[in-house]
């Protein structure tokens, strides 16, 4: 949903079993048509926000139980979405059959967490137990957690961009360590396009890793050559150019000592619009580079995503209207590579468990009918005045 108050998460509301709160990670992919139908029934919605649609078919469901409510309303959903819903004396967990998103549990003193990450539970000395399998549902009550399968899947789709970009390093996500999964990706994009230069930087802080592996595979020195502002956030899911201009421009900060006349590998996880990208090489260049070498540690971004990563439109993807040699010029570096799509699954365990579509454009869920801008725009209530 749009940004607004009434879209923020957890969604809490009254219901025939009790007070529910939801929160969510995803897109659910036929959340229009869910919607519509409910709509002509007489539901009304106080949100843009897909999740709500997921508390209107529980609380719709003629099943007895509270679990049997839920396992019938996720039924029927499609795409991305791992969910935790809590009544007075249970919390449920579920993630969907194709496993887009993470979602995991923990201990901590006897109790029972879930988190999209590990390292939600490090930061309270909690345990990572497990992750929550693919159409799984976690019911947590005072007897401790069990487990109902609700659904089986063909096949997984799990998010490669989470190794790629959006997780934490220190997380362990689909049950392997993301640190370790980054230093593959820059250990093979090392392979892929060697350089002579004198340093490797990585863009802080999502890159480090991959930084480190090109360094290591490349034999070239690591420095730190971007100072990232930690309390800026990311800039590329920002809605507006002129917010991600300005938030480049105070989230980094050259350190002149370390790239003064040094040819320079500038390891980044992923060009989306090559907005950020083309200040961040002005910006090492005028700090005294002799030379910017740039290096991407996944394939080109040719596709929006449509579950949970907000991806932008596919025309504002630099991708779609430049080729490589056209990206290259446009943010006026030396050289530049991308990580191979195959070179990129070489680094995880079973690579036909995950989805690739914002690279391949290979979508694993039929996303027939789903049109990104018509959806936000017919479920913005300032759109229907």
């Amino acid at each position: 949903g749009r940004v607004s108050l009434v879209n923020a998460q957890p969604i809490v509301v009254d219901t025939k079993v009790g007070r529910l709160a939801i929160a969510h990670n995803g897109n659910i992919t036929n959340a229009m048509s869910l919607r519509k139908a409910m709509e002509r029934k007489g539901s009304i919605f106080q949100s843009t926000s897909d999740s709500e649609i997921v508390l209107h078919r529980i609380v719709r469901s003629s099943k007895e139980s509270l679990e049997d409510m839920i396992a019938e309303a996720v039924d029927g959903l499609e795409g991305a979405f791992s969910l935790i819903i809590q009544s007075r004396d249970q919390i449920f967990a579920y993630r969907d059959p194709m496993g887009f998103r993470p979602l995991c549990l923990g201990m901590l003193d006897g109790a029972w967490m879930v988190a999209s990450e590990s390292c939600a539970f490090d930061i309270v000395r909690g345990k990572y137990t497990r992750d929550v399998i693919p159409g799984e549902l976690v019911i947590i009550d005072e007897e401790g957690p069990r487990s109902r399968q609700v659904k089986e899947s063909p096949r997984l789709a799990q998010c490669i961009f989470e190794y790629v970009y959006f997780s934490r390093p220190d997380s362990i996500v689909f049950a392997d360590n993301v640190d370790k999964i980054r230093r593959k990706l820059g250990k093979q994009l090392a392979r892929e396009y060697p350089v002579e230069a004198d340093i490797v930087i990585g863009v802080p802080d999502s890159s480090n890793s991959a930084a480190l592996g090109y360094s290591l595979a490349s034999g070239i020195r690591f420095e730190f050559g971007l100072i990232r502002n930690h309390y800026v956030g990311r800039t590329f899911i920002n809605p507006k150019q002129s917010v991600r201009d300005r938030g480049v421009l105070i989230k980094f900060n050259p350190v002149r000592g370390v790239l003064n006349n040094k040819r320079v590998v500038v390891v980044d996880d992923s060009i989306v619009r090559g907005s950020t990208m083309k200040k961040l090489v002005h910006m090492i260049k005028s700090a005294g580079a002799a030379e910017v070498h740039l290096r991407i540690s996944s394939p080109p971004i040719a596709h929006p995503c449509f579950y949970g990563i907000d991806m932008p439109t596919k025309e504002e993807l630099i991708r779609n209207n430049l080729d490589v040699p056209g990206i290259r010029d446009f943010l006026a570096v030396d050289s530049l590579g991308y990580l191979s799509l195959e070179g990129m699954l070489s680094c995880v365990s079973r690579p036909e468990d995950f989805c690739t579509a914002c690279f391949s454009g290979n979508y694993p869920v039929d996303l027939e009918g789903w049109d990104k801008l018509s959806l936000d725009k017919a479920l913005d209530p300032e759109s229907r005045l």
